[in-house]
């Protein structure tokens, strides 16, 4: 094999065409485009901060520069040619769904809609939707049905129904002229390989089975009397398709993309998933792999063998046959905030003294790298932006248990690291509850490139070899891999991932001493977390500042 496989990673506010070789993953040529709309890519309003949407030209625009320049800039490099390009593969962000006419065009690139946020893509942190969210969820569970057993007990306002039922209601000449609803992980396969009809264009299991209640168990997405019962008239949204994994093909590179990119035409296009998704393809996932995607927030992806059942998994954010790879139950949970929480403390509550953004995380770490587990006498709860696993609660808000007239910032910044810690925690345990093992955990994103004592903490507080991928583009090599498997390149996505992917020298190995004193403080920080996590709990947190004291007075010596 001597062949290149591009991957195309559409992020929050840019998209990266990646050219990598399938015989090594050698990442030979890249570019970013950044997208021209709005603030950093995104439409907001200033009457409502829910609000967020996105220019669907952006899209369009930005695959062409993206991979036009990446394929030139591997021009330079030694045996590249663009003709030994054998596929693409697309990852996006998610659920992001835009709006689209009869022949697949989104309306907002039609003159009469070009002004209307509601004909614009609805970006996946488009919160507008949240009272619609708990609408699905009631009226779900008072009828029986089954689909919110894939995705945690709960429905999000970041989700296909949510946003499509918001829009029907609060923007009726946007949903009267659309003719479906497209994810911006189909609409890109579909659009460059000229398959844009709504009827027929591939939909991906990814973005289906976590985003639309999709699931072959039910025939598929919800039924139209669900949908009818929610709003009527939305069961026209509700499309037939049958929703296939990211190993198939959308189709090939039309002749007038590939003349504007650089490469031949009918180059094969898998069908695309969710960055995370396919970054943890990137990465190494596999079953019993856990793969953690850590940036602002974090994604947790595992794989799980379809030879075994699975039960349904309460606060995940899915269980979806074949969404991560063929084969595979893919698991989804997550983290609302992590580096934001990082970034929440040092932009508004850090002294002077540390300085402002970037080297203020580097001094207060190194501070805080000082501080032997327990020291502090602190414990967080890492709730500042909500809860997403395994409460499933977006109003729980953050907590600091223990500060007193001495406490540092070092100590605040560590116990918030270690509080993202205990919430990793908590989710590998969740999954070992419902039988689902990690075996083992490769970390990728920012965070797990760059910082050291956050990844040694999550080692000595998860009790587990921390790894690190080898590569720091996991989604677009991800998608990369998807591209070779759907162009033949190699025969499997787990054969791709062979010769693709691996990991970083540096393994974070568990501290012993360090473990067991962070055994004491999860045990603290577990009833915290069911104490103001959930209705059930029933006790007394008296002795909570106590243990505190207690593990600091002995750290201290």
């Amino acid at each position: 094999m001597s062949g290149y496989a591009i991957g195309v990673d559409y992020g929050t506010n840019s998209v990266r065409a990646l050219v990598v070789d399938t015989a090594t993953g050698e990442e030979i040529a890249s570019h970013v485009y950044d997208y021209p709309s709005g603030e950093a890519g995104i439409l907001l309003d200033i009457k409502d901060p829910n609000l967020a949407r996105q220019n669907p030209a952006d899209y369009v625009v930005g695959f062409v520069v993206s991979v036009k320049e990446a394929v030139a800039a591997a021009a330079s490099h030694d045996g590249f040619s663009a003709e030994q390009v054998v596929g693409v593969g697309v990852d996006t962000t998610g659920s992001t769904p835009l709006p689209v006419d009869a022949s697949g065009t989104p309306l907002a690139m039609l003159d009469e809609f070009r002004d209307n946020p509601a004909a614009h893509a609805w970006l996946w942190k488009d919160h507008t939707s949240h009272a619609v969210a708990e609408e699905i969820t009631r009226l779900a569970t008072e009828r029986g049905e089954p689909y919110l057993a894939k995705c945690g007990g709960a429905y999000s306002s970041e989700w296909y129904w949510s946003k499509i039922t918001h829009c029907v209601r609060t923007a009726p000449e946007v949903a009267k002229a659309a003719a479906s609803w497209v994810e911006l992980a189909d609409f890109v396969p579909a659009y460059v390989t000229g398959n844009l009809d709504p009827k027929t264009m591939p939909r991906g299991i990814c973005a289906a089975g976590h985003k639309a209640m999709y699931n072959e168990e039910w025939g598929g997405l919800p039924s139209a009397e669900f949908l009818e019962a929610l709003e009527p008239g939305l069961s026209r949204f509700r499309y037939e398709t049958k929703a296939v994994p990211s190993d198939h093909v959308a189709g090939g590179l039309t002749e007038e993309i590939a003349g504007k990119v650089g490469l031949p035409a009918g180059i094969k296009v898998a069908v695309g998933a969710f960055d995370a998704h396919m970054g943890a393809v990137g990465a190494g996932a596999k079953a019993g792999v856990l793969v953690k995607i850590m940036g602002t927030s974090t994604c947790d992806c595992l794989p799980a063998p379809l030879s075994k059942k699975l039960p349904d998994v309460p606060g995940l954010c899915g269980v979806v046959p074949e969404s991560i790879m063929p084969g595979q139950y893919g698991l989804e949970a997550g983290q609302s905030a992590v580096g934001d929480i990082f970034n929440w403390f040092v932009k508004n509550l850090s002294p002077a003294v540390y300085g402002n953004d970037g080297a203020a995380h580097a001094k207060l770490t190194v501070d805080a790298a000082r501080l032997a587990p327990g020291e502090s006498g602190l414990i967080s709860l890492d709730w500042n932006n909500g809860n997403r696993t395994i409460l499933v609660d977006p109003l729980l808000t953050g907590l600091l248990v223990g500060q007193t007239l001495h406490t540092t910032a070092a100590e605040i910044y560590r116990a918030l690291v270690e509080a993202t810690a205990f919430g990793a925690l908590t989710i590998i345990k969740r999954f070992e509850e419902y039988g689902v093992a990690v075996d083992e955990v490769v970390n990728c994103g920012g965070i797990a490139e760059k910082n050291p004592m956050v990844m040694q903490i999550y080692a000595d507080v998860c009790n587990r070899p921390m790894k690190i991928s080898r590569s720091a583009q996991t989604c677009a090599l991800g998608a990369a891999i998807f591209g070779a498997v759907a162009a033949g390149e190699h025969d499997s996505v787990e054969s791709a991932q062979q010769a693709m992917t691996g990991f970083k020298d540096t393994v974070y190995e568990p501290i012993p001493e360090n473990v067991a004193v962070y055994e004491r403080l999860y045990t603290i920080y577990r009833t915290l977390h069911d104490a103001f996590g959930t209705k059930e709990w029933s006790g007394s947190l008296h002795h909570v500042m106590k243990d505190l004291i207690s593990l600091r007075t002995e750290a201290r010596g």
